[in-house]
């Protein structure tokens, strides 16, 4: 039983780290401590809890945890400091060492965080305790619920947890446990909760979400053709989906559904097989090309974003040109380029072959370049167009911004935009590129 009365009035402040999964755990820790009676800080204002979660995908994230821990730390002297996420549970040792830290909880932890933040905190000395918490990776078990949206428009609904992949570059699995989910009925009341609650838009997040079913049996497709069937939702979109679990029935279903939008977001890691094979990645080439070309085929509009690995071990010259080329070759939308980063622990580091920092920059730049070309041409064919815009809340004075089905980025002027156009899909006609083309200018119609 946890006793609320401590927390009364009390303050937090939270800061979150890495992927969207992150995000939607750290609003529900928001939401469960705004029940119990904590109100978020305001800027400049000293906070009595701090909640960092974190991530470890590479070595600079791990660089920027230990920032931002000792950043908050330093904002807020004598806070409770909770940290959790991915760096906590594979380094938690070196985070509890970490000058203010109270209480370091893993990936098992965090779904009793609540329970863990309210023993600690109610019996808090003016020591710092220097606990934590972990799981070995075969005993992170837990699942945590997730639906929120945060200060979003937008929400993350958190339909899986862990992996069972493997990959000899990645920590996650170490990081997150095994493959899990919850129950396709509670996913669907979670949905409903959201559009009684106004939501218009649900993300799907986890860390390997085609792989939905592991402890249900259920299937992800199952999942899809049952929140598409949710009344108020009208717009949903899959955060990120494995190519070998991108089944052609699911890209078909999707390309003639009410509510799944014509956007997907599938990492390809590298176009050259023979570092797929070095990656332990379950696909080839040919594979992701069939299911680009099919998702074009069945929704010639879709925005399709791909993740690329830059320079890891084993990438030679020639390979790296084939990936050049197979992407350049591929009808993308945008590439989410990332330098190759060595974690410990991962069987990447017995591959001989190393790229040296420099090639890598420019391995990089050479791709993020590409992916600007085909972003802008995607983009310019939109224009003149007459469209349907979600837009999201702005600063008193400042641009809305917004995104259509197919997830192009839609600005509308600061004199055109109200504060009552927040969650609402509106008709524009695009006119354009904004100052720097990260956006499409819009008026709106009657």
């Amino acid at each position: 039983m946890i006793d609320t009365s401590a927390f009364q009035g009390k303050k937090a402040a939270f800061y979150t780290l890495g992927c969207k999964l992150n995000f939607s755990e750290t609003s529900t820790f928001a939401n469960t401590l705004h029940d119990m009676g904590v109100v978020t800080a305001e800027k400049d204002e000293k906070a009595d809890i701090c909640l960092i979660n974190t991530c470890s995908v590479t070595d600079v994230a791990d660089q920027k945890c230990r920032h931002a821990i000792r950043h908050m730390a330093r904002q807020h002297p004598g806070a409770f400091i909770v940290v959790t996420g991915c760096y906590a549970q594979l380094k938690p040792s070196v985070v509890a060492e970490i000058e203010g830290v109270d209480l370091v909880l893993g990936s098992n932890e965090k779904a009793n965080l609540i329970q863990y933040l309210s023993d600690a905190f109610t019996n808090r000395t003016e020591e710092h305790l220097h606990q934590y918490h972990t799981e070995k990776t075969k005993d992170i078990k837990t699942f945590q619920p997730s639906c929120s949206r945060g200060n979003r428009t937008r929400y993350f609904l958190k339909v899986q947890d862990g992996c069972n992949y493997f990959c000899t570059y990645c920590t996650i699995p170490y990081a997150r446990g095994f493959s899990r989910n919850p129950s396709i009925a509670s996913l669907v009341e979670q949905a409903k909760k959201a559009a009684a609650e106004g939501g218009k838009e649900i993300v799907l997040t986890g860390v390997n979400i085609g792989d939905f079913g592991q402890t249900t049996h259920e299937s992800f497709l199952d999942l899809v053709k049952a929140l598409d069937q949710v009344e108020g939702i009208e717009r949903y979109r899959i955060s990120s989906l494995e190519p070998d679990l991108c089944s052609d029935e699911l890209i078909e279903y999707c390309a003639q559904s009410r509510a799944f939008m014509p956007h997907f977001h599938i990492p390809l890691q590298s176009g050259s097989d023979e570092v797929l094979k070095l990656m332990h990645r379950r696909y080839d080439t040919a594979l992701f090309a069939h299911k680009i070309n099919l998702i074009k085929e069945k929704m010639p509009d879709a925005f399709i974003g791909v993740d690329v690995m830059v320079g890891c071990r084993g990438e030679k010259p020639e390979y790296f040109e084939h990936c050049y080329e197979f992407l350049d070759s591929l009808p993308v939308t945008q590439l989410h380029v990332f330098p190759y980063s060595e974690r410990p622990g991962t069987s990447a580091l017995s591959i001989p072959y190393v790229v040296d920092d420099k090639e890598k920059r420019n391995r990089v730049n050479r791709l993020l370049k590409l992916s600007d070309s085909k972003t802008e041409a995607f983009y310019a064919q939109y224009i003149g167009k007459e469209v349907d815009v979600l837009f999201e809340k702005a600063n008193k004075g400042k641009a809305m911004h917004g995104f259509t089905d197919n997830y192009v980025r839609v600005e509308l002027s600061a004199a055109q935009s109200r504060e009552e156009y927040d969650n609402q899909i509106m008709r524009v006609k695009l006119t354009g590129f904004n100052h720097d083309k990260s956006a499409l200018r819009a008026t709106l119609l009657p």
